[in-house]
């Protein structure tokens, strides 16, 4: 294999290869927090407390890698509980329930690809106003209480393992689902068109590409993903209320970032995703172990995704500077040299 080729690949893997580091790290800080902690059964049931923020990832990996952002996964995840938790209050079988409940989460995420295209606002406005409604709508419905009573069968999923194993549901269902959009972003014309879009969306405009049914497509994904991580939240609450996973947008958004994909569009990848989920879920479980408070949390995470996003950015702008420095120094040595040659 070439030296260049050799470059090329430690290139691309860098950011993963830090995210293993990275991960490694927060295993270690854990651990020396608390000596009971790299127990096999403690590391498994570790993760069933972040795979809600781990399937709105997934998804808002496609949507940022499109070029767009989403600020509403909490609150459709916080909605479609509370609806959940309505109809089975009111006698509607869970059969019936949980397919219109996810129904609704795709619904949700598609009003905000509409809103977005319809009327060529920025992504970025539509859902921050959508974050404050939907979260809105799941108060007046359900007020200060929360729903409960769901049937034995639906509550404590994260208490619930593949049998002789100790790896619990969550991790099992994240991680099929992991797999699926692996496939869908690297591995098909959906995901090359993605891509494409978040590099240059009006030159896909005119190539014929229907960017706008593509972005509408990509939101209304982004909804279904936040309204399964609401199904999920409520079966392991065991209730639903309208204040579920606030301010837990930040997160998604930090994972990520922090996977490596780009703010500005154009550049990701799902298993950059999954590695940066399970350094800040590891990250918040050790703070949470050291009783550190969930406002401090919050400001370490937001801390985070300031580094995540200044970090390549400015690696990128160094690497940029030295190519043009290369190349002005290359054009003055071939100056120099056709000087010589006249004289």
């Amino acid at each position: 294999m070439s030296r260049e080729r050799l470059r090329e690949l430690a290139v691309q893997s860098g950011p993963e290869l830090l995210l293993v580091a990275l991960f490694a790290a927060s295993l270690a800080f854990s651990a020396w927090l608390s000596p009971y902690f790299l127990r096999v059964t403690t590391l498994f049931d570790m993760t069933s407390q972040f795979m809600e923020l781990g399937l709105m990832a997934l998804a808002m990996t496609l949507v940022i890698i499109m070029g767009q952002i989403d600020l509403s996964v909490a609150s459709i995840l916080a909605l479609v509980g509370v609806v959940f938790g309505l109809l089975s209050e009111n006698g509607v079988s869970l059969a019936l329930a949980i397919p219109a409940a996810l129904a609704l989460a795709a619904v949700l995420g598609m009003i905000n690809g509409w809103l977005a295209v319809a009327f060529r606002l920025p992504a970025l406005v539509v859902t921050l106003g959508t974050m404050a409604l939907y979260r809105g709508i799941g108060q007046i419905l359900l007020g200060d209480r929360s729903a409960y009573g769901f049937p034995a069968w639906f509550v404590s999923i994260d208490f619930r393992y593949i049998p002789g194993t100790p790896v619990p549901l969550p991790l099992v269902i994240f991680a099929a689902f992991a797999v699926g959009f692996f496939l869908l972003l690297h591995r098909t014309t959906f995901g090359r068109l993605v891509y494409a879009v978040g590099n240059n969306a009006e030159a896909c405009r005119f190539s014929g590409i229907a960017v706008d049914r593509l972005q509408v497509a990509v939101f209304t994904l982004s909804g279904l993903m936040s309204g399964m991580a609401g199904l999920m939240m409520t079966s392991r609450f065991a209730s639903a209320r309208w204040d579920m996973a606030s301010g837990l947008e930040l997160d998604v958004i930090t994972t990520v970032v922090l996977g490596g994909t780009s703010i500005f569009g154009g550049r990701g990848t799902i298993t950059g995703t999954v590695l940066a989920l399970f350094v800040i879920g590891t990250l918040r479980y050790g703070m949470g172990l050291a009783n550190v408070l969930p406002q401090n949390q919050s400001v370490v995470i937001g801390l985070l995704l300031i580094l995540a996003i200044l970090g390549p950015e400015t690696g990128r702008a160094w690497q940029a500077r030295r190519r043009r420095a290369a190349v002005r120094k290359g054009g003055e040595l071939q100056a120099s040299k056709a000087e010589v040659s006249a004289r």
